[in-house]
């Protein structure tokens, strides 16, 4: 795509203070550069892999350096054809004497581009060769791979700064003109040439033994006895020791070199950077940026600006052009990729954090790309660097990956210029809708933690299409439908604000003479009470008169059940015991979509004990005792709470505290505690003390319930 080059601001020329910028010092990689060092010493072959922007090039420099400072070292600066430049090291702060070498080229070498420093003595020799090509805006002429055999004529002619010779060409000429030398060649950004980069590197350690090669690329070469170091972002979160996090020191670090004033930043700027270090993931190129941008105005705005998107980025002022704009670095590689990967990369920016191969597959497929080649898609953008592993391929289970925060944006950006992004969220919505369906038949048929898990693994991806659903009102039914399958995740694992959030978005957009209506009202209601008594009896009223239009008897015992609550909120214990029995005497067993017979029988329990404890104990066992209860999790949960408190309330506190105690030891501690853990925990809290204690709290959720209904003729529900 040509269009990917098109300057948006933010990449004109530096000013002559910014070409003769000093890179500040290396933040946050002491570990990353102490190993470059070792690998070094060790192998002849080593590549430093990672995506764009996370600092390859700096690093490497950096061990150059490092290589430099202590022993007689003589830097060459080669260039080859017009696409071919190279960046010398001499500008990492190296120490020593310095003598100007100049290598062999094309009208690109600037004449004080070299640093050699004791290049008398008898250490090694280092040769850098850049490739600027893969790393610039198409103004610059690097909008696509290498011409064949370029950076081989490049290294060439920076060889003959050392021999001098000239007249031969290709691997086995330059192999011949290294021989004599002890020689570290450097190859930074070889990915526009990287498979020339493969078979000349192959050639030249294989003769000559002298050689050690040192690589920069967003993938390996591949070759045998490489040694790789792959370089991850730098880590937002802050260490162990109450030092900042390296990306915020980054930021910092930046920040004030830009600003060239004393800055002693608030707990609310510190909050703000640490939330600009977040939002890019650590990334030191958009760190670098951000902080240029802040020095202009605020980090407050720039994370408000992140928030939502972050390809904006820029700094005309950087010293190498393919840093200035964080949307031209993400381009270098976007337009390396083929045709099918570029496809699937702007196609998958529409799917938020993790995801697997079963979902890019569906999501990503079609005009003319299989689903059965978005898998391969997937590794080679995972290899340079465009998406990350978070769940090691090759296992039993599908290997699931996170797009790189910028890629993310960028891909976005592809799919919005290709027209593709409303096609894209149908996908999406019809994906996930999947996914709710699968979890809430999970859940009725006794695989809780199988439900709770998929949860938690596709929850950004849910809750992306869900935020999004209100903005495509055809989408508003199969959303709404997906908020009620996942009843259990809002009321049962704590999640009730967002919930309830989704659901008076969406009730407005859909008919209210559906089935859908008279759940969701009921399902708005339940996880709203304490919040807004009066508001969720008011939606109650509205679902009641859709259920039972509908003949819809789980959700009519499902009203009784929250109406119980209410009661129960207001002191009120005979009625609160009067709608828990309805309750329990109407939502028939197995029915899915919502809470079981057990879990109104244990309520009914908790508000018998005071009263009628013999009572309380039959209602209790009667919990237990439901089709089904061996198989749902949490309803045995709660009834066996009900249990402990009503021997509690009866005086039989050994019982009830090893009610309570069995209770908590059957839960797995590797998923989210559910509803009824806490007032567990609580009412052993009050065995211990010797105290009675009061019926169970629940925390109470925030924000009002008000929703619009469309009325419908004969509907019985006002608009």
């Amino acid at each position: 795509m040509a269009d990917v080059w098109t300057r948006k601001g933010g990449d004109s020329a530096p000013s002559a203070e910014g070409r003769d910028q000093v890179p500040g010092p290396l933040v946050g990689r002491e570990r990353e550069s102490q190993a470059l060092r070792t690998l070094l010493e060790n192998h002849r072959l080593v590549t430093v892999a990672g995506e764009v922007g996370v600092g390859k090039s700096r690093l490497a420099a950096e061990a150059v350096a490092g290589v430099g400072a202590r022993g007689s070292v003589e830097r060459v600066l080669g260039v080859g054809e017009d696409r071919v430049g190279v960046e010398a090291v001499g500008d990492v702060g190296v120490r020593g004497a310095v003598e100007r070498v100049l290598g062999v080229g094309k009208g690109r070498l600037a004449s004080d581009a070299v640093a050699g420093v004791g290049a008398h003595g008898a250490g090694p020799r280092v040769m850098v060769v850049r490739w600027p090509g893969g790393g610039q805006d198409a103004g610059s002429g690097g909008a696509g791979p290498g011409a064949p055999a370029s950076l081989t004529a490049a290294v060439l002619e920076a060889a003959g700064g050392i021999h001098g010779r000239r007249g031969a060409s290709g691997a086995g000429a330059l192999a011949e003109r290294l021989r004599a030398a002890d020689v570290l060649l450097l190859l930074d950004d070889v990915d526009p040439v990287h498979a020339e980069c493969v078979g000349m590197v192959q050639t030249l350690l294989e003769f000559v033994p002298s050689l050690r090669v040192l690589v920069t690329s967003r993938r390996p070469l591949g070759l045998g006895g490489e040694a790789v170091l792959r370089l991850a972002p730098l880590s937002a979160e802050p260490a162990d020791d109450d030092r900042a996090a390296p990306a915020v020191e980054l930021f910092l670090e930046r920040f004030l070199a830009r600003a060239g004033a004393a800055f002693d930043p608030g707990d609310e700027e510190l909050n703000s950077v640490a939330d600009i270090c977040r939002y890019v993931g650590g990334l030191p190129l958009a760190v670098e940026l951000a902080a240029e941008q802040a020095a202009r105005s605020s980090a407050g705005e720039v994370a408000a600006r992140l928030e939502e998107h972050q390809c904006w980025l820029s700094a005309p002022d950087m010293a190498a052009p393919r840093h200035r704009s964080l949307r031209d670095a993400v381009a270098a590689a976007y337009v390396l990729c083929d045709r099918d990967e570029r496809i699937v990369w702007a196609r998958a920016g529409i799917l938020a954090g993790d995801f697997d191969e079963s979902t890019a597959a569906f999501v990503c497929a079609g005009g003319g790309l299989a689903p059965a080649r978005v898998p391969a898609c997937l590794t080679r953008l995972a290899a340079i660097g465009v998406l990350t592993p978070v769940r090691d391929p090759g296992g039993i289970r599908e290997p699931r990956y996170r797009m790189a925060p910028a890629a993310h944006d960028f891909g976005g950006e592809r799919l919005r210029e290709a027209r593709e992004f409303d096609v894209a969220a149908e996908r999406r919505a019809i994906h996930f809708h999947r996914v709710a369906a699968l979890a809430e038949n999970l859940w009725s048929l006794g695989s809780q933690p199988e439900a709770v898990r998929l949860v938690l693994d596709e929850a950004d991806g849910l809750r992306a299409m869900l935020e999004y659903a209100p903005r495509q009102p055809e989408l508003a039914a199969a959303a709404l439908e997906s908020v009620l399958n996942l009843w259990f995740w809002w009321a049962v694992y704590g999640e009730a604000d967002e919930g309830r959030r989704h659901l008076l978005r969406l009730l407005p957009m859909c008919r209210s003479d559906t089935l859908l209506i008279g759940r969701g009202l009921c399902l708005a209601a339940w996880l709203t009470p304490y919040g807004d008594p009066c508001g969720a009896g008011e939606l109650l009223q509205h679902a009641w008169s859709a259920a039972v239009l509908a003949g819809d008897d789980a959700t009519i015992g499902r009203i009784a059940h929250v109406q119980g609550v209410l009661a129960l909120h207001g002191g009120d214990l005979e009625r609160a015991a009067e709608q828990f029995q309805e309750a329990a005497g109407t939502i028939p067993p197995h029915a899915p979509g919502g809470l079981p017979p057990a879990v109104s029988l244990a309520a009914l329990a908790v508000t018998q004990a005071e009263r009628s404890p013999r009572a309380a104990r039959r209602s209790a066992r009667r919990a237990l005792s439901q089709p089904g209860i061996s198989g749902d999790a949490w309803a045995c949960l709660v009834a066996r709470y009900a249990q402990a408190f009503v021997d509690h309330s009866d005086g039989r506190t050994g019982r009830a505290r090893q009610r309570a105690h069995r209770a908590l030891a059957a839960l797995d501690g590797r998923l989210p505690a559910p509803q009824g853990c806490a007032a567990l925990r609580d009412l052993i809290a009050d065995i211990d003390r010797g105290s009675r204690g009061g019926l169970p709290t629940v925390p109470e959720p925030r924000g009002c319930t008000a929703v619009a209904l469309h009325a419908q003729v004969g509907s019985g529900i006002p608009g």
